[in-house]
Order: structure tokens, then sequence, then C-alpha cells
């Protein structure tokens, strides 16, 4: 899965967040940070979904869905709030709907495009985030 891997002291794992979806899997500072700052860029977002990877953020339904997920990627073996600096990460999607892939895909590149270079400047832009590679 593409998408952009960093560090920053701006998101902490709040009590209890993890019970909301799986334990270790954490996000919803993040979340709510990007939802704000997509929608300073002119993107219309629905309220965050808990997922059971995280947090999901969709931004259109039709003509395909567009979203972006997002979360911790280092949770620990047991379950337990890491003690170390949590990796965070997010990714867009376009989900085509079976029935528009059998009856003419909807072009999704112009969008999810978009969506990406968004995230790339978000992130870039915020002098507390740092990049990293994903393993």
């Amino acid at each position: 899965m593409d998408g952009y891997w960093f560090t920053s002291d701006m998101f902490t794992v709040e009590p209890g967040e993890d019970e909301e979806i799986n334990p270790g899997r954490y996000g919803r500072q993040l979340a709510a940070w990007l939802k704000a700052q997509l929608e300073q860029r002119g993107h219309n977002v629905e309220p965050v979904i808990a997922e059971d990877w995280g947090r999901c953020l969709v931004l259109s339904r039709d003509p395909f869905m567009l979203w972006v997920g997002c979360g911790n990627v280092d949770a620990s073996a047991d379950g337990a709030p890491p003690t170390g600096e949590i990796v965070w990460t997010c990714f867009a999607v376009a989900e085509v709907p079976l029935l528009k892939r059998l009856f003419g895909r909807p072009d999704t590149s112009a969008a999810l495009s978009r969506l990406d270079s968004d995230l790339r400047d978000i992130l870039g832009s915020e002098p507390a985030i740092r990049l990293v590679a994903a393993p």
C-alpha cells in the first residue's frame, strides 16, 4: 500500500481509543487533524470512521469512493500502547464499485493524484512531522 510514514509529537494515543477498533490500533488525533487540513484545502470530508486497521476519512462516494486511511504502523504484539516513538501512516485510495467496473470504469487518476499531492503538501509543510521510509 503506497502512502506516507512519519513520526510526530503532535499526535498521542488517547486512553481507550483502540477499544473502538482493534487493540494496538490508534490514530484518532491524527485523523481529526488530517480532516481539518483536507477541509482547508477545499475537500468535503465526512465524519471520521473507525475501522479495524485505523481511521478512514471519506471525501466522496460517487462516481467512486475516494478516501484516506490513517493510523499507526508499529503496535506492540500484545496490543499494549506503544512506549517509544510511534510511526504514523496515511494513504489515499480510490475505490470503484463492482458495477461501475463492469459498465465502464470511471477515471480515478485526477482525483487520486490531487489527493495524494494534498497529503504530501500537508505532511511536508508541517515542521513537527518527520517523514520516514517504509520498512
